[in-house]
């Protein structure tokens, strides 16, 4: 038997035994996703570089090691330590969860709107699971995506966000995932799932981290339903150690005259694969994708965006930037899918990249699917180098090469940064894109 196949036998036995004691066993509907699922995983296994999807991504790291569930419980925090990790500039609306598993004490939940939900996933399965069923796996495709097969049939536990209609949130619902070490290679499969009524207003931001470089796998899914004339920020932060493997899927449903926004911003990781996929189900809906990818030593950033128009009158724009130093490789694939049905679409696709390095390399592929006549599309990708006549303009106004360097990548990475309108969300991210820019200033210097 192979590396691959002894690692994926591995998930079905640990699969087996997780069905038995899992939140919601005794559901029937639930019981059939996750066996569905997981049969699914076992048709599917892990993709390849001979997949199109895949083919500028060797996820064999994953697929070789043998990753044990995360332990639940064991892991104590001091208030200094949870600030550390968390965004700073709101609290009131937090779920922290870690190796994958609410955390109340660690949490803060209030004050809340009449009628709005947030909490455990694994909570609602035991005290109110009919309320789950309408939307829970019901768009995330885990018939044609291995790892969303995966984190189906592992459903437990993860953040439920329910908004009533005409609702406004003035302040964003924070849900801080930690990874915290094991005995092993250890995974999580968080699974979250937001669904926002008529008429609301919100902002979401998911955030993940690790204590450790020990070797963990994140695999995330997150369904998000958007109703008629909602507006809905997304905002997608990781940060996890170089040791660390993560995969994200973001599944976007939008209903009529609809707004989203989707913000991403990878730092961490040896391999990360960022999967995201809004559906503008509904006429007039609008959708913005948006995203920095930074990436040294040689780590891997797979950015896979594909937005599906399925109504007419829709509006959706991509922004991607991607810095790559070292021998780090970026990825962005970014297809449009306008259905037949989807007149009047407007879609436009940026990715702009700039490499730092001689061993750097970036992989992009935009995409357009067109199979409606009455359309407007454009796509586009640029890979480039660092200006030296704008250094030397900088230099020679008594600035150091080191500041000028960070000043053009500062204003670079700032191009996605200013497209994200939740004000301490921005700033946060503003210092870690600085950190980021001191930490390579300085290796480079040290060369």
């Amino acid at each position: 038997m192979s590396v691959v196949a002894q690692a994926q036998e591995s998930h079905l036995e640990t699969f087996a035994r997780f069905e038995e004691g899992a939140a919601g066993s005794d559901l029937g509907w639930l019981r059939s996703i996750r066996r569905s699922a997981m049969a699914r995983f076992s048709e599917l296994g892990f993709p390849t570089t001979h997949d199109e999807d895949w083919r500028f991504t060797n996820v064999a790291p994953i697929a070789e090691t043998p990753f044990g569930l995360a332990r639940v419980g064991g892991v104590e925090f001091t208030s200094r330590e949870l600030d550390r990790l968390r965004v700073p500039g709101f609290a009131s609306i937090r779920l922290v969860f870690v190796n994958g598993r609410y955390e109340p004490k660690l949490s803060r939940l209030g004050p809340l709107p009449a009628g709005v939900k947030v909490g455990s996933l694994a909570h609602e399965l035991a005290a109110d699971p009919g309320s789950l069923d309408e939307h829970l796996a019901r768009y995330a495709d885990y018939r044609n995506d291995a790892f969303s097969a995966l984190n189906t049939a592992f459903i437990e536990d993860g953040a439920l966000v329910r908004i009533p209609s005409r609702t406004v949130l003035e302040e964003p619902i924070y849900l801080l995932h930690i990874s915290a070490p094991g005995t092993g290679p250890t995974v999580t499969h968080p699974r979250n799932l937001i669904v926002a009524g008529d008429e609301t207003q919100a902002t979401v931001v998911e955030d993940y981290v690790s204590l450790d470089g020990e070797v963990h796998f994140s695999n995330v899914v997150t369904e998000v339903v958007v109703g008629e004339n909602s507006v809905l920020g997304h905002y997608r932060i990781e940060r996890e150690s170089g040791q660390a493997f993560h995969v994200s899927t973001l599944r976007v449903e939008q209903g009529r005259a609809s707004a989203v926004a989707s913000h991403s911003l990878l730092l961490g990781g040896a391999l990360v694969r960022n999967n995201v996929h809004p559906v503008l189900a509904g006429e007039g809906s609008d959708c913005l994708i948006n995203g920095l990818f930074m990436g040294a030593g040689q780590q891997h950033l797979d950015n896979y965006m594909k937005v599906e128009h399925a109504s007419p009158h829709c509006t959706s724009r991509q922004f991607y930037n991607g810095i790559l130093d070292g021998r780090s490789r970026g990825v962005f694939h970014g297809r449009i899918v306008v259905h037949k049905d989807a007149q009047k679409t407007d879609a436009k696709q940026t990715n702009r990249n700039l490499l730092l390095s001689e061993g750097a390399q970036i992989d992009t592929k935009p995409q357009l699917e067109i199979h409606a006549d009455d359309v407007k599309c454009t796509h586009g990708a640029t890979i480039g180098q660092v200006d030296e006549d704008a250094i030397f303009y900088l230099r020679s106004r008594g600035i150091s090469e080191a500041s000028a360097r960070d000043l053009l990548l500062e204003a670079f990475a700032g191009e996605s940064l200013e497209k994200m309108k939740e004000e301490p969300v921005r700033r946060h991210l503003e210092g870690l894109v600085r950190q980021w820019l001191r930490r390579e200033t300085v290796l480079e210097g040290a060369r």
